[in-house]
């Protein structure tokens, strides 16, 4: 069976991009993208202290 989510080609990734736009509005497209770049370096600095937590931790 197929899984949830195959090999995107660059025409899944285009259509992918079209219904964001029609859903979001190309007003609030760079807000959108703030808040995701925003979310994805909050869950970069919480991951590295994390990772950083446990080589601490294997130290000891």
């Amino acid at each position: 069976m197929f899984g949830l989510i195959g090999n995107f080609g660059p025409w899944e990734l285009v259509l992918i991009l079209v219904i964001v736009l029609i859903i979001v509005g190309p007003g609030k497209l760079p807000k959108v993208g703030e808040s995701m770049g925003k979310a994805l370096q909050s869950f970069r600095k919480a991951k590295d202290e994390e990772f950083d937590e446990l080589e601490e931790k294997d130290k000891k």
